[in-house]
């Protein structure tokens, strides 16, 4: 880039595609006094005018893409999700935005699991820190090559559908997993930027019918046809088309100047030119606005941002007869609401079904092992021979109620293990942690050091100690008795 600006006159920027190239690109590009227009990096960071006082973007902010995120959450009554994001500019700003917008909506994140863009793995056992979650929402927030090797050790390690919900922020091709993991993929959901002609917006034809032109003129082996064109491309064009009507804009102002209106000050030293009319033309792109491509093209006076033609895709993952594709099936307008795709597809839930799921851990049908200790009047343990000799072990007491009760609600398959005899209570309490029990019950007192390695429950039973003594017969007491030994005749 350097070169180019060192033997060209470049006054403007197009790009650049990540996050964490445009906060590097974008101050150098101010030092020239030439401004950066990206049409895909949406870091919230990036929105700060006083740090990037010459970038722009014809992509929505992931403001806006959480804020969509937090009203999908309210619409099928999710409260909780897991979140999965690259350790760059664009994961940590987009997950930090999640937070923000679940805040604003009285939703909780329940944890934060890195990706490390570094060495591709996740930061963690990722099978344990999501069956350990209460949530089974999970949002992975990273781009496509990184969300395809998240996918891969989550399907391997059997934590995708139908027990999660997982929702994606860049498109992947899904039929490059292996078949065998189809059925766990579908019901995924894809949230990505959308255009007005996705959404049946308003948009300029005149100018779409250009662009596809002159893409066919210049690049006919690259243009993909006008149904696949993806959206950053149209992203892209209206970049660019920014950046042209400000230049002409600004070479047609009736600016009194000496030197052409494409001058540069300095050497020839990238590092050292700066472009002229650089405080006139962001003037110029900040009042920008026109009818685009992809919707319409305004930013805003106090950030980066472009604050209309802001919309949003959601995308189900169904089985087709060429593999598994996503499908639109909900559209979302900035600032109103999601409503159901112009195309009316149905929603494929993880599992096949078409009733949304619980964002929360089921155990329907589930087999839970349940640790026991033998402590009466809690957990009684009786030995029964039948007549054939054979002995039969029967369980009693309230502990073995309570556990009946549970799975009459809850609908899971217990299987109960007793303790051995002669096992203490930490060693009974350590099986929890160490996976030897799914959950234990019994009359365990809940310590510090215990609540390290475990999580507890509220008291299920209140066995508070008392003293008890014998009633005696009510006494009348007289108030005025200390009066007696007085007499009220003189003496």
């Amino acid at each position: 880039m350097c070169h180019a600006i060192s033997v060209s006159n470049v006054v403007g920027v197009v790009g650049s595609w990540l996050s964490r190239e445009a906060e590097v690109i974008a101050p150098f590009d101010e030092k020239l006094g030439i401004p950066i227009i990206s049409y895909s990096a949406t870091s919230p960071d990036l929105s700060d005018e006083n740090a990037y006082p010459n970038f722009y973007r014809t992509v929505a902010s992931d403001f806006v893409a959480t804020v969509a995120l937090a009203k999908l959450f309210i619409r099928y009554n999710w409260t909780t999700c897991t979140i999965i994001y690259q350790n760059d500019a664009f994961g940590t700003g987009g997950a930090n935005a999640i937070i923000k917008a679940f805040n604003n909506s009285s939703l909780t994140v329940s944890q934060m699991i890195v990706f490390d863009i570094t060495i591709l793995s996740i930061d963690g056992d990722l099978k344990s820190l999501l069956i350990n979650a209460v949530t089974r929402m999970v949002i992975v927030w990273a781009e496509s090559l990184y969300t395809s090797l998240i996918l891969q050790e989550a399907l391997d390690s059997n934590v995708v559908g139908p027990q999660f919900t997982w929702i994606i922020s860049n498109t992947i091709s899904l039929n490059s997993f292996n078949q065998t993991f189809y059925e766990n993929l579908i019901g995924m959901f894809l949230i990505e930027p959308s255009v007005g002609s996705v959404v049946n917006a308003l948009i300029n034809t005149t100018l779409l019918d250009v662009a596809y032109s002159i893409w066919q003129q210049y690049e006919p082996e690259s243009f993909p046809g006008s149904m696949d064109v993806e959206n950053y491309a149209l992203f892209a064009f209206d970049a660019t088309w920014t950046l042209i009507q400000s230049l002409q804009q600004l070479c047609a102002s009736k600016i009194n100047i000496s030197s052409s209106c494409w001058s540069f000050i300095g050497t020839s030293y990238c590092f050292d030119r700066h472009f002229i009319n650089s405080k006139l033309l962001l003037n110029i792109v900040s009042g920008t606005e026109f009818l685009g491509v992809s919707g319409p093209i305004q930013f805003s006076d106090n950030v980066t941002d472009r604050i209309t033609g802001l919309y949003y895709s959601a995308k189900n993952a169904q089985s087709s007869s060429n593999g598994l594709n996503f499908v639109p099936v909900l559209e979302y307008f900035h600032p109103s609401d999601w409503r159901t795709s112009i195309k009316e597809n149905i929603i494929v839930w993880p599992g096949k079904t078409l009733t949304p799921p619980s964002d929360r851990a089921l155990l329907e049908g589930i087999n839970l092992r349940i640790g026991i200790i033998e402590s009466i009047p809690f957990t009684m343990v009786e030995k029964d021979i039948d007549p054939s000799g054979q002995t039969t072990i029967k369980y009693s007491g309230y502990i073995i109620d309570l556990i009946e009760l549970l799975q009459n609600k809850m609908k899971f398959i217990p299987i109960i293990e007793l303790a051995p005899s002669n096992i203490t209570y930490n060693e009974f309490v350590r099986r929890v942690s160490t996976g030897v029990y799914d959950i234990a019950i019994g009359d365990v007192t809940v310590t510090s050091a215990r609540s390290e390695y475990v999580e507890f429950s509220i008291a299920i039973f209140d066995n508070s100690l008392r003293i008890i003594m014998r009633t005696t017969s009510n006494v009348k007491t007289d108030l005025f008795s200390f009066l007696k030994p007085f007499s009220r005749n003189p003496w």
